[in-house]
């Protein structure tokens, strides 16, 4: 695979897009109109502009012929976004790896609506170390620790680690205490998530979902605080498995129900769920790391200043 010919924008890469055997459209400039859904006028524009490139950086014409395999490299119009008003902690630093402690509504990787106010293009920024790569990714509600790589001749090994389950993951969450659930359990399910819906939903089948769940303490105000440690990584598992337990996670826009979206910029009531511990082997260096997040959940240290919104 070629090289990007085109620089960065303020931390995020650019498009890359090959085209397919196959593919629809007899030039480039028509597989894009239709790849892309962007309309005739925002491909044209860029086509004009000399923003679509090929692998030597130059401009490709519009009319140039379908070819599959050819790669082409662009970069989007980035969305308008409200910066995210929370420091971005880093808590491990060397050659090789970059640990940090990321705040609730702050996205890992640029995608969708985030880009520029990710957690990714802002440390590529502020560190400037323009090859930096997330190892995985954390929810964009979700804090806590976050892996990221230097070399991306590396990335590959760091991420093979959580691919094979050998990282230590522990969640601390505040939700409703139940003193009929009986507790420690480990919950097991079958998680599917359909694209374009919001939320993930447990079916019948084999379990690819596992969470020991924990209660770590419980007060008299009727709130609990959960130690969770996923044996998998499904998308939502343990919101969706604290919801199913009938404790859903306070905060949750989601579960047990969709509430209404909140405009841009409202960081009110984050979703009470914290990456807490992150433990693994360095698979370049050897060394046994165990990483720990410094941040509190406000619904458990000050309730009623998290409730207000405060």
């Amino acid at each position: 695979m070629p090289p990007a010919p085109l620089p960065q924008r303020d931390g995020v890469d650019p498009v890359r897009v090959r085209l397919p055997a196959g593919g629809p459209g007899a030039t480039v400039r028509d597989h894009l109109v239709q790849r892309l859904s962007a309309g005739d006028g925002v491909v044209d524009g860029m086509f004009a502009a000399g923003l679509i490139v090929g692998a030597d950086g130059r401009a490709v014409p519009a009319d140039t012929p379908y070819a599959p395999g050819l790669f082409l490299w662009f970069h989007r119009e980035p969305p308008a976004e409200v910066p995210v008003p929370f420091p971005l902690e880093i808590v491990h630093r060397d050659e090789h790896i970059v640990v940090v402690d990321k705040p609730h509504f702050l996205a890992t990787t640029p995608r969708g609506a985030h880009v520029a106010q990710t957690a990714l293009a802002r440390l590529r920024r502020e560190l400037g170390v323009p090859e930096l790569g997330a190892a995985h990714r954390l929810d964009r509600l979700t804090a806590g620790l976050v892996l990221f790589t230097v070399r991306p001749e590396e990335r590959g090994a760091y991420q093979t680690l959580f691919r094979d389950r050998l990282v230590h993951k522990e969640y601390e969450a505040v939700a409703p205490y139940d003193p009929g659930l009986e507790l420690p359990r480990t919950v097991r399910s079958r998680i599917v998530k359909e694209r374009g819906v919001l939320t993930a939903r447990e079916v019948e089948g084999e379990p690819n979902a596992l969470t020991r769940v924990e209660l770590a303490e419980h007060r008299a105000d009727g709130l609990g605080r959960y130690r969770l440690l996923p044996g998998t990584g499904q998308t939502h598992q343990l919101r969706v498995h604290m919801n199913a337990l009938g404790v859903p996670i306070l905060g949750d826009p989601l579960y047990p129900e969709v509430a209404a979206p909140v405009p841009a910029g409202d960081f009110r009531r984050p979703l009470q769920l914290l990456a807490r511990i992150l433990a693994f082997t360095d698979p370049v260096t050897g060394v046994a790391h165990r990483f720990t997040s410094g941040r509190a959940l406000g619904a458990w240290s000050a309730y009623e200043d998290w409730a207000a919104g405060q």
